[in-house]
Order: structure tokens, then sequence, then C-alpha cells
């Protein structure tokens, strides 16, 4: 099993193989972990499709004696939301002559969108922005296919109705082509844009692991505390198996034998520390992670045993025994910063998809939850509060309380 650190390498290296034109190497690099996330089944899917192979696109090979599953299949399978990966399989569909399979897709690709006019996938890493009038557009394209010209007329004249000024001669050109009973061909995502790895991951790459330890001092020249990205702890999925202590005393540490311990200070912050390592280990990575916070704030943990209560940990012995009981049981260790509870909110925003939280430091949300918000954690992540909970969630979920419909 890859490391993250891996992971993200490899997909940053698939990434500028794309930009290249290299098909054969950045499709070695994407298919280099065997649970990829989402985004790297798609990446694989338009790899093929940039290659002239449109069967090859709906699939990813896993070696030569496993079975083959469809890319574009696994990366709306795992992400259920993923808008443009109906479109791209569509796409794939639609030159693989299955017009049929082609319309179904773009109108999975239409509900996605869920009346929005726009979804813009720049945050996610997609240099891309998925407009209904295009989605409109290809359903126009496979219903010319199928012979279907009233209602690809239809499809076109609502996707008039939705477009950009800027649109209106490419779609009253195809409206024309319509009514000679000519089909159209697809709109897709531009050549060479695939899903990058969030530039959080790159820049701490090197001076940060994955288990949380500093390879190098965490900070700017300036000397201003740089935060760990916060997708660091689970975000795609890793197995982290590095000795945190740097001692060499723990090795090869499954998921079994770590402990999540949860962090509530600028933002939570979730760390995995092997159930074996001593105090001195936990505290060694809280002070690498949150510096200032851990060295000189006043950390409190939520009981269990006291309702949950957020208990002072004024003692270097209470917190001993704070480590010991969680390493002992199946549950999370939450330390709070002094100050993050009661922390005023910045701003309100209201959920308008659902977010199924990916690690323990995520916060789950449903449409119409409103949530507020304690910290902007970078240009794509907030921290916020809601119904009792505490924690991250991608901003681009949510909406201003005043833009909610």
């Amino acid at each position: 099993m890859p490391s993250l650190g891996d992971v993200v390498r490899d997909w940053h290296r698939g990434v500028q193989a794309v930009a290249r034109g290299d098909w054969g190497c950045a499709l070695r690099l994407f298919s280099g972990d065997p649970e990829p996330p989402a985004r790297m089944c798609f990446n694989v899917g338009c790899v093929h499709l940039l290659a002239g192979d449109p069967e090859a696109a709906l699939r990813v090979s896993q070696g030569p004696d496993s079975p083959a599953p469809r890319a574009f299949d696994q990366a709306v399978t795992k992400d259920t939301c993923m808008a443009v990966g109906f479109f791209q399989r569509g796409v794939a569909n639609f030159q693989l002559e299955r017009f049929q399979e082609a319309l179904s897709d773009f109108r999975l690709a239409l509900a996605q969108l869920r009346e929005n006019s726009t979804i813009d996938y720049t945050q996610l890493g997609l240099r891309f922005k998925l407009k209904a009038w295009e989605v409109l557009f290809n359903v126009g394209a496979a219903q010319s296919r199928l012979g279907l010209w009233a209602e690809a007329t239809r499809s076109l004249e609502e996707a008039l109705s939705k477009g950009p000024e800027g649109a209106r001669d490419d779609l009253h050109a195809a409206l024309d082509q319509l009514q000679k009973q000519a089909p159209l061909q697809p709109r897709q995502v531009p050549r060479g844009e695939v899903f990058r790895p969030h530039r959080r991951h790159l820049e701490h790459l090197e001076p940060v692991d994955f288990l949380g330890k500093a390879k190098r001092p965490c900070v700017e020249q300036v000397g201003k505390q740089v935060p760990p990205g916060p997708r660091v702890a689970g975000g795609l999925d890793s197995n982290p198996s590095e000795d945190p202590s740097g001692a060499g005393g723990v090795a090869m540490v499954g998921p079994a034998s770590l402990v999540t311990v949860m962090v509530q200070c600028a933002f939570t912050l979730a760390l995995k520390v092997p159930r074996g390592a001593d105090l001195s280990t936990l505290r060694t990575l809280l002070s690498q992670a949150l510096p200032h916070q851990a060295q000189h704030g006043q950390l409190s943990y939520r009981d269990p045993s006291n309702k949950g209560r957020w208990v002072p940990l004024p003692r270097e012995e209470t917190l001993q025994r704070a480590w010991r009981d969680a390493a002992a049981g199946p549950g999370a260790l939450q330390l709070q910063c002094r100050g993050a509870g009661g922390r005023p909110a910045l701003y309100q925003v209201v959920a308008q998809h659902n977010y199924s939280a990916r690690g323990p430091e995520d916060l789950a949300l449903q449409r119409g939850d409103v949530v507020d918000v304690l910290c902007e954690v970078d240009q794509a992540w907030l921290e916020g509060h809601c119904d009792g909970h505490i924690g991250i969630f991608p901003k681009c979920f949510v909406v201003p309380t005043g833009q909610y419909v």
C-alpha cells in the first residue's frame, strides 16, 4: 500500500506527464494506488480519451490477473455528486456510438447540477467550469444521434435560455443544423485538463510527513506558523507506516494500531498516533503540528466518562491518563486549545449539497444545514460549527445564507 506522500507525488507527476503528452507515463502514475480516490479514476479515463481510446477510457487496468473496473464508473461510484464524471463518461460512450448510454450519462450530469447554472471545479483541482447549457447541448447531441430531432431541438432551446450571450451564435448554428437533421458533436472537458492535487499537499510534501512528524520546522521565513494541510490525515484514505518518534521503535503500523487525536485550534486537525507510543511521542507530535498552541496554550480533553465535557489538562499526569484511556479504547482522543470552544462565528453559510465526512476532522453536512464559519482554512476549505459538531468542509459545498435557494 503506497503512503499518502507517494500517492500525492505520483499524482503530481502524472499531471506533469499529461502536460507533456506522455499518456503512458501518466496512466502508470495515476494507476499506482490500488484504492484510488474518485479524482484519480476520473484522470485515468480522461487520459485514455486524450490518447484516442474511448474503450479504454471506460476502464482502468489493475494488473494482468485482476478485473478491470471502469474508470469513470469508479469515479462516480466513489463520488456520486461528481457531475463532471457523468459528463465525461457520456463523452466516452458517445465516441463509442453508445448513444443511449451517453444520453443517460448527460442527464445524470444535469441532475447533479441540481438546477445550478455552473459547477466550478477549480477549487477541487480541475480547471474547468461545468455549465448547464453545455450539458443540455450534449443531451441534444445524443438525442440527434438517436433520431430524436424534436427532443434535441427542445434541449438546445433550453440550453439557449440558460447560455451566456457569447454562446448564442453557436447554439443558433446548432439549432439550424438540427433543422437539417444533421447530428451534433458533444462538448467535453478541454484537452489536457485533469484533476490536480491540492497545492497545500504539494507544499508540505517535504517539510511534513503524513503522520505529523516535521522533517524541518514548519514555519515561514518571517516566523509565522504554517498549519499542516487539513486534508493530510485521511483526505486520501492513507495508511501511514512511518515511526513518528524517529526512534525506529514503531514500524509498519497498521490502521488498527493507530489512535486518532483530534485537536481543535485554529482549525480541526486529526493526527494518527501509534497506540504503543509513549506520552513524549504524543507531546512531540502536538508541538510539531501546533507549535504555539501546544507549547503555550491550555489544553482540555473531551471526557467520555463525564458526559463529554471538556476537562482541563493542567498537569502532565492528567494528559497521560487521557492518552492511556484513549489508547485502550476504540475512540479518538479529542483535545481543544484554549479559546477554541465558544469562538465567535465569522459569518454563516448554508449547505447547498450533502457532504459526507471523509475523515475524523471533517464536518458532515446535509443540504439546508446552517453552519457557523469559525475559520477560513484556505481558499478551498472552511472550518465551521453545526449542530454541536466542529470540523472542516469544502467551501464549494456551501453558499452564503442570502444566496441559498
